[in-house]
């Protein structure tokens, strides 16, 4: 499959974004796309994840309450919805994707990333 990401920018502290990841080709739903971000020096953090086929999603402790995970009805976009933005949230970020059956870590497709800056 293939994701394209789009959403991310600058945004003062406090502020918000939505970050879009439309997974095309094979058949969508049947993927699990995760959110996942890496800031200069830092590893890869993920910060959750959603089944396009339907379903809660997962999101990790560490923006549980200012990040929202969701889907589109027809299963094609999962999105980041990021609310009180931090400077420390400035990262650039990527969607993976993987089937839904593959390994907790085992995505296989990716985005090419958007930056997300966040300025005080």
């Amino acid at each position: 499959v293939h994701l394209t990401e789009s959403g991310g920018g600058s945004v003062q502290v406090g502020g918000s974004l939505r970050l879009s990841c439309v997974v095309s080709g094979s058949v969508p739903n049947l993927y699990v796309v995760g959110w996942f971000r890496q800031a200069p020096g830092k590893e890869r953090e993920k910060l959750g994840a959603i089944y396009l086929g339907g379903g809660s999603p997962y999101t990790a402790d560490s923006v549980k309450g200012r990040f929202t995970i969701s889907r589109d009805t027809i299963g094609r976009t999962a999105y980041l919805q990021m609310n009180d933005l931090r400077t420390e949230d400035t990262a650039v970020y990527y969607c993976g994707a993987k089937p839904r059956g593959a390994g907790p870590e085992e995505y296989d497709s990716w985005g090419q990333g958007t930056q997300v800056t966040v300025t005080s």
